[in-house]
């Protein structure tokens, strides 16, 4: 999703839900989590929570859990004293503090170590924390709002993630669509970010797209989301030199090149209990009695997303790979769950 100001652009109903959710959501003074892949702009729905909350005219601080290392996450968390380890030269205020009476987004929060995530829990829950190297208690007034793109129940389930941290989160959770359930959308955004990057390289118009590159936009499987979707059109208007045609080439993969490095794969070992399979052609055959109905749809379920891995999610190109029609593709797409 990309932000215009306080605006977020689209009109897909998937979309216009998930507004409406952060709009009734956004006046509660409660913990929330964003789940949604990557891409999909978890971090400005965390953005608007805050600016439509009462607290919009606090700080709005923000982390990636997943770029720092176990120790410096708490100490950028929590903050520390002087000595509290080697380099520790001073007292620091940590993102809590530097947040309080505001709002702090956490991303990647299904990365932080149990230890972070029972501080965390205490933080949440009682307002209060230590510096890492100290005794004081600090009391803060702040709201968590944390995303991720991994199964937080399923986690949890597993002992990765803990279940009442979890609990206290979860007041609600914001599922944000991929940019594939939300089709109205693609060419709405591919022409904004098309006349920003056109007001960029200072072209006197923006001439849109033909319709070969917009068939090509709508049916690519956008496994990046809007981001993807950005790097896409502004890399296809960079590509097109100036202004005075539609853009007609869409390039999905910059890599794509006959001089691309042959990827380095590591041999792979036959799983146990399956028969050896003679050039990764034949798949292994289920052992003792099975449901041939399901075997057969889970198979068809993986030559349909083989064939779109293999033409690069355009749907087009895949019926073909699979002499299909386009329709009978995007049925079977339906069948199995894959649009």
């Amino acid at each position: 999703m990309e932000i215009r100001q306080d605006q977020i652009i689209g009109s897909s109903p998937a979309f216009l839900d998930l507004m409406d959710q952060i709009s009734r959501a956004a006046p509660l003074d409660r913990p929330l989590l964003v789940i949604g892949e990557r891409g999909t702009g978890k971090e400005l729905i965390a953005a608007r929570l805050h600016y439509l909350s009462n607290r919009w005219n606090q700080p709005f601080q923000k982390m990636n859990c997943a770029a720092l290392a176990e120790t410096l996450l708490e100490s950028e968390l929590f903050g520390y004293e002087q000595g509290a380890f080697t380099g520790a030269r001073g007292r620091r205020a940590g993102r809590f503090e530097a947040a309080d009476e505001g709002s702090l987004f956490l991303d990647e929060i299904g990365t932080m170590s149990m230890a972070a995530q029972e501080k965390l829990l205490r933080v949440i829950e009682y307002g209060e924390f230590e510096r890492v190297g100290g005794n004081d208690t600090i009391e803060v007034d702040v709201r968590v709002v944390g995303a991720t793109n991994i199964d937080l129940p399923a986690a949890a389930a597993a002992g990765e993630f803990r279940h009442d941290l979890l609990d206290r989160l979860a007041f609600d959770v914001l599922t944000v669509p991929p940019l594939r359930a939300r089709r109205e959308d693609i060419m709405t955004l591919a022409d904004h970010f098309g006349r920003k990057m056109a007001r960029e390289l200072e072209w006197l118009t923006f001439p849109g797209f033909s319709e070969i590159a917009t068939e090509a936009m709508l049916d690519y499987h956008w496994p990046g989301n809007v981001r993807e979707l950005k790097n896409v059109v502004e890399r296809a208007i960079y590509c097109a030199w100036d202004g005075e045609r539609p853009i007609c080439n869409i390039n999905f993969d910059p890599f794509d090149s006959p001089y691309r490095p042959a990827a380095q794969t590591p041999k792979s070992t036959p799983p146990v209990n399956e028969e050896p399979r003679q050039g990764d052609q034949k798949p292994a055959l289920p052992k003792g009695r099975f449901d041939f109905r399901a075997e057969v749809a889970a198979h068809e379920k993986r030559l349909l997303e083989h064939a779109l891995k293999e033409n690069r999610f355009n749907q087009r190109a895949a019926a073909s790979h699979l002499e299909l029609s386009y329709d009978q593709l995007r049925h079977a797409l339906k069948k199995h769950n894959l649009l």
